[in-house]
């Protein structure tokens, strides 16, 4: 920290990885921003007192920019000009006290030490600002990475954006925004955050910045606001998705970051009739009248809408004697190319992520090309969807260690086994997102029914329609089968004309 200093302004952005964003449930359209005290600043190998009477004390892992030049109105292009040398720190914040300056953050994440930098500088002009990564370890463990080419603001932009207003001074520092993977920590804890160009000579990097949590023992005052939780910050603090939360109750309102974050503005990645998905529910009567209905019914109710192209082809249950009903969550992989596995393959990827979040009635759709050369899912991710309540997995990829997958009770649809490891053939790369699996365009929201027959992807606006039709279609079938068995002739009665609609509603009337 003594080659840092204590800046004269800490500036932070409120959301910039397009992960994190996933993770609130929202993206906005320009950044937005808050400040942070000098007086929070601390060096590596500190002590960060949680308070007395809190509980919620989260970590950011962040690139921090740090100012080398008196810097008014400059140009994007002209931004990164303006950096001096980028190191690592940790926005550390208490959700505890968030309600008490609404996106100011002045109490939530100006305590004292809750900005550790460092521990080294490096120097701006010997790495690209695309080609930086940020991890974060809770305990040893990699529980975020993230990548500069994952931002929705470059950096330039940030600065130049600031510099409209203020004069930006050698010695400010910049907090970028931290990924997905944020969480809560424990008094006894260690946090540590680096910051590194692995791809650029020397594979430079800022060192491991560390932070131990103690307990603190003085409690909060009458005189001011005190500390104050509810499971909406609960949910926040411990980074439980936001779209999921809507996805699974729709009278539950998503988590939002603070008003000054441009909440107005929707997600801009998904269409909006992605949107509009998020908000249907699949309620258990609904789920009752899919479970009554062969799949092989509602898919000839679909083809009378027009609708040929719903059926996810050439995969395999584990458990095909058991239905699967649930809204869709969405994984992406992507071809596997070295240096974007190097930058996307490990730690809290988007692969973990999905399987952290998938929640209760929820079907996880994975594309993987129709690629069967490695594992696209194997037995801990698996027990793991199970264990969040999962309806289903599906996946147009391998499956690894498939005796194991297939003894859990959570069907698994995939396009067979293999040994490999996803970095032979795949790069997790995005979830919730609109996908292609086994030949079917799958967005997140729409309703997956599947059996020993095969899969469907119903659009969640034709769902009522299209059961309660299908229940009908076999009723009749089941009026024709007797017929048949009667000894009854197929010709006008299968499809039924007018005669034998007359007999069929007669039949209705005496059951």
């Amino acid at each position: 920290m003594s080659d840092i200093g204590r800046p004269g302004k800490i500036i932070a952005v409120h959301l910039n990885y397009r992960s994190r964003a996933a993770q609130r449930g929202r993206t906005p359209t320009q950044p937005s921003y808050f400040f942070k005290p000098a007086s929070s600043v601390a060096a590596t190998g500190g002590e960060l007192e949680r308070p007395a009477g809190t509980e919620l004390l989260a970590f950011e892992g962040e690139i921090a920019l740090i100012i080398g030049r008196p810097t008014r109105r400059v140009a994007p292009e002209d931004g990164w000009a303006a950096v001096s040398g980028v190191t690592a720190a940790d926005d550390f914040g208490l959700y505890d006290l968030r309600a008490a300056d609404r996106g100011s953050n002045v109490r939530s994440k100006g305590g004292d030490g809750f900005t550790p930098l460092g521990p080294a500088i490096i120097p701006a002009a010997s790495v690209a600002p695309d080609a930086l990564r940020v991890r974060t370890w809770l305990n040893g463990e990699l529980v975020q990475e993230g990548t500069t080419d994952d931002l929705l603001f470059p950096f330039g932009q940030l600065v130049a954006d600031l510099s409209q207003l203020m004069t930006l001074e050698p010695g400010d520092v910049i907090l970028t925004g931290t990924p997905a993977g944020s969480s809560v920590t424990q008094p006894g804890d260690v946090v540590e955050v680096e910051v590194d160009a692995p791809t650029a000579p020397g594979a430079p990097t800022s060192g491991r910045l560390v932070t131990r949590i103690t307990e603190g023992t003085v409690a909060f005052g009458d005189f001011g606001t005190k500390p104050s939780v509810d499971d909406l910050q609960r949910a926040e603090a411990w980074a439980r998705s936001s779209s999921g939360a809507a996805r699974s109750d729709a009278a539950t309102p998503a988590p939002r970051e603070p008003a000054t974050e441009d909440t107005a503005t929707p997600a801009p990645r998904e269409p909006a009739t992605a949107v509009e998905k998020s908000r249907f529910v699949l309620t258990d009567d609904l789920r009752a009248k899919l479970a009554s209905v062969a799949t092989a019914t509602l898919s000839s109710q679909l083809r009378k809408r027009g609708l040929n192209n719903v059926s996810i082809d050439g995969l395999t249950s584990t458990r095909p004697d058991t239905k699967v009903i649930g809204t869709a969550r969405t994984l992406r992989f992507v071809p596997n190319r070295e240096d974007l596995f190097a930058a996307h393959g490990g730690g809290y990827n988007a692969q973990k992520r999905a399987f952290d979040s998938v929640g209760e009635g929820e079907v996880l759709v994975i594309e993987a090309r129709g690629e069967r050369g490695s594992g696209t899912v194997g037995d801990v991710l698996a027990l793991r969807a199970q264990v969040n309540g999962a309806a289903g997995i599906v996946t147009d990829g391998g499956v690894r260690d498939l005796a194991v997958v297939a003894a859990l009770d959570i069907p698994t649809y995939s396009a067979g086994p293999h040994p490999a490891v996803l970095g032979r053939k795949h790069v997790p790369w995005d979830t919730d997102l609109t996908i292609a699996c086994g030949g079917a365009v799958v967005q997140p929201g729409d309703v997956i029914v599947g059996d020993a027959d095969g899969l469907l992807v119903i659009p969640p606006s034709l769902v009522e329609e299209v059961v309660a039709d299908a229940i009908e279609q076999e009723g009749e079938e089941v009026f024709i089968a007797e017929m048949v068995a009667a000894g009854e002739r197929v010709e006008g009665l299968f499809p039924m004309n007018a005669a034998w609609k007359e007999r069929y509603a007669a039949w209705l009337t005496q059951r």
